[in-house]
């Protein structure tokens, strides 16, 4: 395995997902790691709650360029380590450059409140593109691949909205839609307000009936066994599942606790799924 290989697997390692990643076959476990690589490196770059807004903003436009160069044939600079999985499964350029799109949402002002079509766009930039770029590498043909992507990114990005409302809401962001606040009595913009108030377990339990409808999407592509090497997709939508559960059970009103994945039964989750296939 050469350096860059192993930079980009360290980068996943993290992840509570880094298992279902390793049982895929070498090229795909590493195009993986190297996609997963780099959302955190553009993530890190969102979430930088140390750098101005004109530095983070620079930084995306960088890898922007570094994308365009890759593409292009020219030198891909800090994206290197890219170009074997662009190359070997044909990834799309549209959904690196989606990915910084949304992180870019977050750096030109912090997000909160947003319509239901804002959310949405969020969501499919920082989630449903990634899937984008997965579903190729899983080898799945074009419909229910791009169908899968849609559902599952956006069922997974809302749940971890929800798992992280106090969180955002500690460096000044609230993903929750405003459509959802407002029918719930809340103040649209009063962060403190929010999510103080106990209505917020209403406005958030809309945000999880969405999520589990993009679920129950995701599950039923899954269940007609499209081609393709899916075991990773089908450990997020169980263990994202089991994970809204936790959270519809115990609730959003405050004082909330953060819910966890439960690391162990991921394991052995993966495991069922191995014997399964």
């Amino acid at each position: 395995m050469t350096a860059t290989s192993l930079a980009t697997q360290g980068r996943a390692a993290g992840s509570s997902f880094y298992a279902g990643m390793r049982v895929l076959p070498r090229p795909e476990r590493e195009a993986m790691y190297a996609i997963y690589a780099f959302c955190r490196e553009v993530d890190d770059i969102a979430d930088d709650q140390r750098g101005d807004r004109a530095a983070r903003a620079a930084a995306l436009e960088a890898w922007r360029g570094d994308i365009a160069r890759l593409y292009a044939g020219g030198d891909p600079g800090q994206a290197h380590y890219l170009a074997p999985a662009v190359r070997r499964f044909d990834l799309a350029r549209a959904d690196f450059d989606a990915v910084i799109a949304g992180m870019a949402m977050d750096v030109a002002g912090d997000i909160c409140c947003p319509d239901a079509a804002d959310l949405d766009l969020y969501c499919d930039r920082v989630a449903s593109a990634v899937g984008r770029l997965s579903v190729r590498v899983f080898g799945m043909e074009e419909a229910p691949g791009l169908a899968l992507a849609h559902h599952l990114g956006r069922a997974l990005q809302l749940t971890n909205i929800l798992r992280d409302v106090d969180e955002d809401a500690a460096i000044g962001r609230v993903y929750l839609p405003a459509e959802a606040l407002a029918a719930a009595g809340l103040p649209l913009g009063d962060i403190a307000a929010i999510t103080a108030d106990p209505r917020i377990d209403r406005a958030c339990r809309a945000v999880a009936a969405e999520a589990r409808q993009h679920f129950d999407a995701a599950r039923r592509i899954l269940a007609a066994r499209p081609r393709g090497h899916l075991i990773a997709p089908r450990l997020m939508a169980g263990a994202y599942g089991v994970l809204l559960d936790r959270m519809e059970a115990a609730g959003w009103a405050p004082p909330r606790r953060r819910v966890r994945h439960n690391r162990l039964a991921i394991l052995g989750m993966m495991i069922r799924l191995r014997l399964l296939r």
